[in-house]
């Protein structure tokens, strides 16, 4: 059994457990401050914490565990995530939500009562063949998710170029019409086609 400190300590942390939402499919260009004010219309962020990935490449999407000041605004930013499309940085890439479990933290408190015991398999062991396909098919899983992200960032990169060039036609149609407007022209076509202007 545990003693009443570490009770209290694993209790604490399962309460902060309740108001933490794991959030993963963030852009790499995403920080721990834009994070935070993309939550903050949720409620008040008490912290994030980017969880790193040690077998990804670099531009493979993150992850991060964002803590609430309570459940309920946790939960709403679960059911708002769930129900509608929620971008950062414009970027095409929905970013998705649910609830953090105990083992999302790196730092979790030992459970109290809990005894963990590891060891070596030898290859004689029944369950060594097991392991070892379990090794192989962790391994073909990595590759296989390596090449779908190196697919979805071109996807994404391709997505960004068009949303880009729209962008800038949108925005020189805009300065062509103000250009219109400040030189006079605008005014000259109103009078020639007879049509009445409000004023501004």
């Amino acid at each position: 059994m545990g003693t009443s400190t570490e009770e209290q300590e694993y209790a604490a942390f399962l309460e902060n457990v309740e108001r933490t939402v794991y959030v993963d499919n963030l852009s790499p260009e995403v920080t721990e401050a834009i994070l935070k004010a993309a939550c903050n219309q949720f409620g008040s962020v008490k912290s994030v914490q980017f969880i790193p990935n040690y077998f990804e490449p670099i531009n493979a999407p993150q992850a991060a565990l964002v803590e609430m000041e309570t459940p309920k605004q946790a939960r709403e930013i679960i059911i708002e995530m769930a129900n509608y499309p929620f971008m950062i940085l414009g970027k095409p890439r929905p970013v998705r939500s649910r609830p953090a479990t105990v083992e999302m933290f790196e730092d979790r408190p030992r459970k109290p009562g809990r005894k963990i015991v590891c060891r070596w398999l030898d290859p004689k062991d029944p369950d060594f063949e097991v392991a070892q396909k379990m090794k192989l098919l962790v391994k073909q899983h990595a590759n296989e998710a390596a090449l779908m992200l190196e697919e979805q960032r071109l996807q994404e990169e391709q997505l960004a170029n068009k949303q880009s060039e729209v962008l800038k036609g949108q925005s020189r149609k805009f300065e062509l019409l103000d250009g219109v407007s400040e030189d006079g022209t605008l005014k000259q076509l109103a009078r020639h086609y007879e049509v009445s202007l409000p004023d501004v």
